[in-house]
């Protein structure tokens, strides 16, 4: 997502069988977004995406708008769609901004949780163990999600909820991309541990900073691995 110089190479696109949905097509292409396949100011074609994906235009059109709530696409005259440029500082306050809320929610759950959320999140946590051993993060990607859910459901506070997932919504795409760097998964796992043993002892202020320190790690991981392969992607002028 980052501008920046860049040599030669293919973009890889995500090969998807027909019928897909608009939560899949907005999935495969705000990865592909993140990951620089796509570069800040590359057009994108609706027919081609329709094409690629086997579906009418309408989806993708819906598709658009997710990606723009995200953030990830704008609307320019007479270009149309268009990849959005993000920069570093604005990525590390939008994971700034997250850190706090899941600083919040789990200081809250140390003092709001019952016994059995508890429990139910201690056993949630242990069985992530083999996943984050696994080779394939998918898996681990998907644990990690209801993780985070839980520790926003057992904050009890539906405003803050809110805001928390929507926060969530638009870093998705970025916090996915910290399970393709090597080990990554093993270290989540270790930092979601120490978030539940201070749920667990009914610390909130550790369980607090302990959310914290995580959801800057994911953020650091992230903006290292987009930076990254910003450098290695060229400029498209229209995705096709």
């Amino acid at each position: 997502m980052f501008q920046s110089a860049s040599e030669p190479r293919a973009p890889a696109r995500t090969l998807i069988r027909e019928g897909t949905t608009v939560d899949a097509m907005v999935t495969a292409l705000s990865e592909e977004i993140v990951s620089g396949d796509w570069p800040p100011g590359t057009r994108l074609s609706a027919r081609s995406i329709a094409e690629r994906f086997g579906v009418s235009r309408t989806p993708v059109r819906e598709a658009f708008g997710h990606l723009f709530a995200m953030g990830l696409v704008e609307r320019r005259p007479n270009r149309g769609v268009v990849t959005a440029c993000i920069s570093e500082s604005q990525l590390l306050s939008m994971f700034e901004a997250m850190a706090e809320l899941e600083a919040a929610c789990a200081g809250l759950c140390a003092q709001r949780m019952t016994l059995e959320e508890r429990h139910a999140l201690v056993t949630l946590h242990d069985a992530s163990r083999g996943l984050a051993e696994q080779p394939d993060s998918a898996a681990y990607t998907g644990f990690n999600d209801e993780f985070h859910s839980r520790l926003y459901a057992g904050s009890r506070s539906d405003y803050l909820i809110e805001l928390t997932r929507t926060t969530r919504t638009r870093l998705a795409p970025f916090r996915h991309t910290q399970f393709r760097v090597s080990h990554r998964p093993e270290r989540s796992f270790a930092e979601h541990a120490a978030i539940v043993e201070a749920i667990v002892a009914g610390d909130a202020r550790e369980a607090a900073e302990a959310a914290r320190r995580h959801v800057l790690s994911v953020g650091s991981v992230s903006r290292e691995f987009v930076e990254t392969h910003a450098r290695h992607r060229p400029h498209q002028e229209d995705a096709t």
